[in-house]
């Protein structure tokens, strides 16, 4: 083994000690984001079992449509030759 295959090896080796470092380094940070939103989690769900419950809030019924029962929508070729004219086309 060459001097010049120790020092590429030593350098390889370093690297991946750089690496590693790194990666905890990552893990750390990742932890204690874990931690804060199990935290904040903890205290929401305190603050809400501490509050009174809300009343459930009435749903309005749903139309079936924004235009009249009564009304009709325009044939086919009506809104077609108002897109066109509109600058649409097809």
């Amino acid at each position: 083994m060459t001097s010049e295959d120790r020092n590429r090896a030593d350098a390889r080796f370093n690297k991946t000690k750089q690496a590693k470092a790194g990666q905890t380094d990552r893990d750390i940070a990742a932890k204690a984001v874990l931690d804060n939103m199990a935290k904040l989690k903890a205290l929401r769900l305190a603050r809400e079992a501490a509050e009174p419950p809300r009343p459930a809030a009435a749903k309005k019924p749903r139309t079936k449509s924004a235009k009249k029962s009564g009304e009709k929508s325009p044939a086919l070729s009506d809104w077609l030759a108002g897109q066109q004219s509109g600058g649409r086309r097809t």
